[in-house]
C-alpha cells in the first residue's frame, strides 16, 4: 500500500494503538481522519497533530456510523483506507449476576459489531477506488480463549474469522484486507484493571505499530510481530497448555476482585 498518498480513517484514534498510528502515519505524510467518543480527547489529538481531521463518533451505534460515513465521504472523497481499531477489553467474572446483559456484551458491540458495520457502510465507497484497504485489528487472544477476558476473546476471535472471510470475498477487487494482530501491548486498555499486567509480556505500542505499517507497505495480509507466530503455532500444537497458562490470570483476578469488592 502507498500510505504516503492515502487518506486514512482510524476509529479509536485518541489513544493506544490508534494514537500511535496517527503519529507514524502522519510522519509518512498520509492524510489522517480519526474518530472517538470523547470530543475533548479528539481535540487534544488535533492540537498535537494539527493536520489531523476529527469526527466524534461511537462505533457501537449504527446511526453514528451512518452519519460518520456521509460526513467523511462528503469532506474526504479520496478516503481509501479504514482502520477498525476502536476496542475495549475488560476482565470479567461471568458469575457476577448483578451485571446487565448490555454491560456484559458491550465488547461485542464495539469490537466485533462495530467492525462489521464500519466495513458494511464504507465498502461501496472503497470498492470504487483504484487502491483501497480495510485493516481490522484483532488480537493474539483470537487464537485462544482467555478466560479472564471472555467477551473480549470472543469478539476478537470473531474479528479474525470475519476478516478472513472478507478477504476471500474481496479477492479480485482493488480492496486489500489486512488483519493487525497485536500481542499484549502497553495501552490505556489496562487502565481500570484490578489485575496488574506483566511488563515482560507486553510489547511497546510504537514497536507494534511500526511492524504493522511495514507490513501494510509490503501488502502482508497479517500485520503481526514474531510473538504472534509463536502463539499461533502453540495454539495448534498444544492448545491446552496455552489455555491453562492464561487461565491462571483469571484465578489471580478473581482473588483480587473479591478482595476489592469486600473492602
Amino acid at each position: 500500500m502507498d500510505l504516503q498518498n492515502s487518506t486514512v480513517l482510524i476509529t479509536g484514534g485518541t489513544s493506544g494503538i490508534g494514537l500511535e498510528l496517527v503519529r507514524q502515519l502522519t510522519e509518512l505524510g498520509a492524510n489522517i481522519i480519526i474518530t472517538g467518543r470523547d470530543l475533548d480527547k479528539l481535540l487534544a489529538v488535533q492540537k498535537r497533530f494539527p493536520k489531523v481531521n476529527i469526527f466524534q463518533s461511537d462505533v457501537s451505534d449504527p446511526e453514528n456510523i451512518r452519519q460518520l460515513y456521509y460526513n467523511a465521504i462528503l469532506q474526504f472523497p479520496d478516503l481509501n483506507i479504514i482502520i477498525n481499531n476502536a476496542g475495549e477489553m475488560r476482565l470479567l467474572d461471568l458469575q457476577e449476576a448483578e451485571k446487565s446483559i448490555e454491560s456484559m456484551t458491550r465488547e461485542i458491540d464495539i469490537n466485533l459489531s462495530g467492525t462489521i458495520q464500519m466495513v458494511h457502510q464504507f465498502l461501496p465507497h472503497l470498492i470504487k477506488k483504484h487502491s483501497a484497504a480495510i485493516v481490522n485489528v484483532s488480537s493474539g487472544i483470537a487464537f485462544m480463549p482467555y478466560s479472564v477476558a471472555p467477551v473480549y476473546s470472543a469478539s476478537k476471535a470473531g474479528v479474525r474469522a470475519y476478516t478472513q472471510a472478507l478477504r476471500l470475498q474481496l479477492k479480485g477487487t482493488n480492496v486489500k484486507v489486512f488483519e493487525m494482530i497485536p500481542p499484549g501491548v502497553n495501552t490505556n486498555l489496562q487502565n481500570d484493571w484490578v489485575l496488574p499486567t506483566n511488563p515482560s509480556m507486553m510489547m511497546d505500542v510504537n514497536k507494534m505499530v511500526s511492524v504493522a505499517i511495514k507490513g501494510l507497505q509490503k501488502d502482508k495480509p497479517e500485520l503481526r510481530p514474531f510473538l504472534i507466530g509463536v502463539i499461533k503455532w502453540v495454539s495448534r500444537i498444544i492448545p491446552g497448555t496455552l489455555i491453562n497458562f492464561g487461565h491462571k490470570e483469571f484465578e489471580k483476578f478473581k482473588r483480587l476482585n473479591n478482595n476489592s469488592n469486600s473492602n
